[in-house]
């Protein structure tokens, strides 16, 4: 029963700190989004201050999201340093409780948030953005979602192509300075075709103001030039599509798709591990946390171990974004590099923990 009830007011501490926490973070992030909006804005029609707000509160649930690890860091370096600034940890040692017993409630509930938020929160924040694009576009015009530097692989009757480019319209049908790399059927290089835009039509690509560069021909200028292709408009949208603003239950979906119309889906697969990973990861961030917070508060060095704190925060994230980039990139599965980080970051709290309170 005391255990029980122990744990039950250790779980309420650690979440209420970590609600305040992230709600801190919220609040930021939407302050600057807003100054950021009306900087914008302008003096565009239509892009009052009221919508500008609204749009603000669009965009801030899928940013705080990425904050979100580094909420429960700080968030449980502050709920086991008031507890130990109260003695109650001290208490709670006397009376036979493991340093393992006291964080298990606050490992259970960065996990239960973990879950929350990749099955909750993510669909919501994702679909918040996208509503903050469409509303983009129309005040700002269509190129205000265009997704840069895109990379699309086709394959048809005349062989495989590889095409470029810089952005798209927001139907997602015209390509905007497009570079293309054609190859034949046996796979040597062809052809480079460098367009303004490039259309997809029934069965083709229509390039205008193209410059067509053949191995051993001078370069050829025409005003139209068709490239055959087996892709559609759903195929072509996918492909400017970020991970980041896919829901979590639409992104096993997508990522076939997106396999199946012959494009890339590391992004996709990489970002559906990510978020199965999270509670995981969270639960590392709180035993990193325990690492650097359990110390008798009154023996001082507080300092040192918030700092110490903060700065494996720091390491773990970008160990997390250098792994991401790697498995993005192919050189590892999109299964190790979501799961690594948060294994890892396990495992050396763990051990630190195992050394600090064992021996």
């Amino acid at each position: 029963m005391i255990a029980g009830t122990l744990g039950r007011y250790f779980a309420q501490r650690f979440f209420k700190t970590i609600a305040a926490v992230f709600a801190g973070v919220f609040a930021l992030i939407y302050v600057i989004d807003v100054v950021e909006m009306l900087r914008r804005s302008g003096d565009t029609p239509g892009a009052v201050a009221p919508l500008m707000a609204w749009l603000s509160l669009l965009h801030t649930p899928i940013i705080a999201e990425q904050a979100l690890p580094f909420a429960v860091l700080f968030g449980a370096m502050i709920s086991f340093l008031n507890l130990s600034r109260k003695l109650e940890l001290v208490v709670a040692r006397s009376a036979g409780v493991s340093v393992w017993q006291f964080i298990a409630p606050a490992i259970f509930v960065a996990a239960a948030i973990g879950v929350g938020v990749a099955s909750l929160y993510n669909p919501m924040s994702t679909a918040m953005k996208r509503q903050a694009d469409r509303i983009e576009a129309k005040l700002f015009g269509a190129g205000a979602n265009s997704t840069a530097g895109a990379w699309i692989r086709q394959k048809s009757v005349d062989g495989e192509s590889i095409l470029h480019a810089d952005g798209r319209d927001d139907a997602a049908a015209t390509l905007i300075h497009v570079q293309v790399f054609s190859f034949g059927p046996d796979g040597a290089f062809v052809e480079r075709v460098d367009a303004e835009t490039a259309t997809l039509e029934d069965g083709y690509w229509r390039l205008t103001d193209a410059k067509v560069v053949t191995p051993g021909f001078d370069t050829l200028s025409t005003s139209v030039y068709l490239l055959a292709t087996t892709l559609t408009r759903s195929d072509i949208a996918q492909a400017f599509v970020a991970p980041e603003t896919v829901s979590f239950w639409a992104l096993p979906d997508l990522a076939e798709q997106t396999r199946r119309a012959g494009l890339d889906p590391a992004g996709y697969d990489l970002r559906y591990q990510e978020l199965l990973a999270l509670p995981l990861m969270l639960a590392a961030m709180v035993v990193v946390a325990a690492c650097f917070s359990l110390r008798f508060f009154r023996m001082g060095g507080v300092q040192t171990m918030v700092s110490g704190g903060v700065a494996a925060g720091f390491v773990l994230y970008v160990a997390t974004k250098l792994v991401n980039d790697l498995g993005a990139a192919g050189f590892f599965s999109a299964a190790v590099a979501g799961w690594s980080p948060a294994v890892v970051g396990c495992l050396f709290g763990v051990y630190v923990l195992l050394h600090q309170e064992d021996g």
